[in-house]
């Protein structure tokens, strides 16, 4: 018997490392859960979007005309966490980025998108010379990889004060922090997305060092409006 609109239709459902993820259908929407918890869904997307163009904004802070990009010029970025595609869709739409790193941990969601629902999404930006996929945990890439970068987009849950694993909390701690900025190039962005804000991560962030710590507030289509967090490592 077919869902109705208003029951969730269970696409996929894995056991991973982590513990369970689902992607479901819930009318014309696409949902992904995390151990019960609602991560995201196609809904929206303007803050997935708002999290990598403030993110560009915070790397050129005088707004002004960016030149032609070349290969060598263009900043390079780091997506934590591929979710439904939108942030890595609205990069890869942009010729001012330069290589594109996305570290997701885990594998489900990664097949979701090169030939699952949401490739509908993904697959143009997957496909782009650009565009790098790499199958590891997020916090463990920051700490072990010997690449740079020039912006840390990060969105792998709910924000610093609602994480859903347990060791997600080690990228708001200060350990995570300094591994951040350890990545970041002079003048780096780091740019994490919330669904709400907190001062009192602000003040971690000023504590680990950064610059130009600010909370930028994303309206959505519904409830509370989300937040970034940017935050610049000195130069």
């Amino acid at each position: 018997m077919a869902a109705s609109y208003d029951t969730p239709e269970v696409l996929d459902r894995r056991e991973g490392p982590h513990g369970e993820v689902v992607l479901r259908r819930h009318g014309t929407l696409l949902q992904i859960i995390a151990n019960g918890c609602f991560l995201m869904d196609t809904s929206d997307g303007r803050s997935e979007r708002r999290l990598v163009d403030a993110a560009l904004a915070a790397l050129n802070p005088t707004g002004r005309t960016l030149p032609p990009p070349t290969g060598h010029t263009r900043p390079r970025l780091l997506l934590g966490g591929l979710g439904v595609g939108f942030s890595l869709a609205h990069a890869a739409q942009n010729p001012h980025w330069g290589h594109i790193t996305v570290v997701e941990r885990e594998r489900a969601v990664i097949d979701w998108h090169l030939d699952g629902p949401l490739s509908v999404f993904s697959a143009r930006a997957i496909n782009d010379p650009r565009t790098e996929i790499v199958e590891y945990d997020l916090i463990a890439h920051i700490r072990e990889t010997s690449d740079t970068y020039d912006a840390l987009c990060l969105d792998i849950d709910n924000g610093p004060g609602w994480t859903v694993t347990e060791n997600n909390d080690g990228l708001y701690a200060p350990a995570g922090l300094a591994a951040c900025a350890r990545v970041l190039r002079p003048g780096g962005v780091l740019a994490l997305w919330s669904a709400q804000p907190s001062p009192e991560f602000e003040q971690t962030v000023w504590n680990a060092g950064f610059q130009q710590v600010r909370t930028e507030e994303i309206p959505v289509a519904r409830g509370v409006p989300d937040v970034v967090h940017l935050a610049v490592r000195p130069g």
